[in-house]
């Protein structure tokens, strides 16, 4: 039993590992984008096509994983996948034209496509449903340190040795990691003090569209569907494209100033995802009450930005932009959410068909609030009253979903298929 926990633990580090890769890769655009203008001679129409084929890719992806992962495993699902994304870097390094770079961040959006479901399917069945919220924020925290790398560490790397030679290595680290976690994974622990496992799930295609048609039945779906392409969307448009722009133009801060407050987002999200984690598995014992706070905690944020002035003190900025890491990471609580509301054997259908929105929420709010902002405002769309728009668009939104939220089912404590390991 030593060695099972053991190689619990080896597992769920080596697939989180897979999954910082996916972060890095998603936010890798944004440092780079200069010297990608400047080698290709990219426009903003190209620079953007080029950044968001890696989420459409990634989206359309969770539609056959939402299928398969339960029934083949998220060992070879993992596996075969990232083998793809190593294609895709290597694609996208060697690039020459905006064609090359786009179907290289396909090939990634795609290749990465699995790394969150199948960790939190190797969770549900290595660590049992009473730490699942728990250590799924653990998971969503480790993976930031993707986010953290496609930063300041980067920068450094593409100057360096360039961007190309910076995408080789992290192929060749790809590579490296997909060969150790093929080695170390085990789908489902065999040793009886796991509790009562499921069988694995039949690859009958029947089937699989019994367990879709159970899922899109089910009214909690939609609700949590639409609350995680909400807040996951706003989210990440917010910290990969936005933010930027609002307080170098709106604010007028500097970009380090910036880029600190972008940090400080990150920081609110490791924090906020273990903490909201603890507290909807142990201290408060609620799925809803964690996930609607976090949701008026977002809208709050956004709405004291749309009325910020320049010159506004970063002490205030600064509270603002961790907070709304804070507030965004209790949406990793959904995940335990849909799954407890489906059968355990549908887990990764469930967990997985969620992250499809997810995914299609950053490509709909990064390309969308740039073409509202646009059309209401052709001639400074970097300016305030843009922004100002946009911010309470964006709140609007969470609204909307913090009013569903309250419908849905609350399911802590009620879902016991799985036994908590001993």
């Amino acid at each position: 039993m030593r060695f099972a926990i053991s190689r619990r633990w080896m597992i769920f580090f080596t697939a989180c590992l897979l999954f910082v890769l996916s972060q890095f890769y998603r936010a890798s655009i944004a440092v780079i984008a200069p010297d990608l203008i400047s080698d290709l001679g990219l426009d903003t129409r190209g620079l953007s096509l080029i950044s968001a084929s890696f989420f459409y890719t990634f989206a359309v992806m969770q539609i056959p994983i939402s299928m398969y992962l339960d029934a083949i495993g998220p060992r070879i699902a993992m596996t075969a996948l990232s083998l793809l994304g190593v294609a895709g870097a290597l694609v996208f390094a060697f690039g020459e034209s905006t064609g090359a770079l786009v179907a290289g961040r396909l090939l990634l959006g795609a290749g990465m496509a699995c790394n969150l479901m199948g960790t939190l399917k190797l969770i549900t069945l290595w660590f049992g449903p009473l730490r699942f919220a728990t250590m799924s924020a653990l998971a969503l925290s480790f993976g930031t340190l993707g986010n953290m790398t496609a930063a300041t560490p980067l920068v450094l790397m593409a100057q360096s040795m360039g961007w190309r030679m910076t995408f080789i290595v992290f192929s060749g680290i790809n590579l490296l990691l997909t060969i150790l976690f093929f080695v170390v994974v085990r789908d489902r622990p065999q040793d009886p003090g796991y509790g009562e496992i499921p069988p694995a799930v039949s690859t009958n295609l029947k089937k699989i569209l019994a367990n879709l048609r159970d899922l899109i039945r089910e009214k909690d779906y939609w609700i949590i569907s639409l609350g995680t392409f909400c807040r996951y969307g706003i989210f990440a448009a917010v910290q990969t494209l936005w933010a930027g722009p609002y307080l170098m133009t709106v604010i007028g801060i500097s970009p380090v100033a910036t880029g600190n407050m972008l940090l400080l987002m990150g920081i609110g999200m490791i924090t906020g995802s273990p903490v909201c984690g603890w507290f909807s598995d142990s201290l408060f014992k609620t799925r809803k009450g964690v996930i609607i706070t976090g949701l008026v905690g977002m809208i709050l944020v956004l709405a004291i930005l749309a009325c910020l002035s320049p010159g506004t003190n970063l002490t205030v900025l600064s509270v603002l932009f961790f907070g709304f890491g804070f507030f965004t990471s209790s949406g990793q609580v959904m995940y335990a959410h849909i799954k407890e509301r489906m059968p355990v054997e549908q887990a990764g259908t469930a967990m997985t068909g969620i992250n499809f929105f997810t995914m299609m929420g950053v490509a709909a709010f990064l390309q969308g609030l740039g073409g509202l902002m646009q059309y209401l405002y052709p001639g400074e769309s970097f300016g305030a009253p843009a922004f100002r728009v946009a911010f309470f668009f964006c709140a609007a939104c969470l609204v909307l979903t913090l009013g569903l939220y309250f419908f849905t089912v609350e399911t802590h404590g009620k879902n016991k298929t799985l036994s908590e390991p001993k």
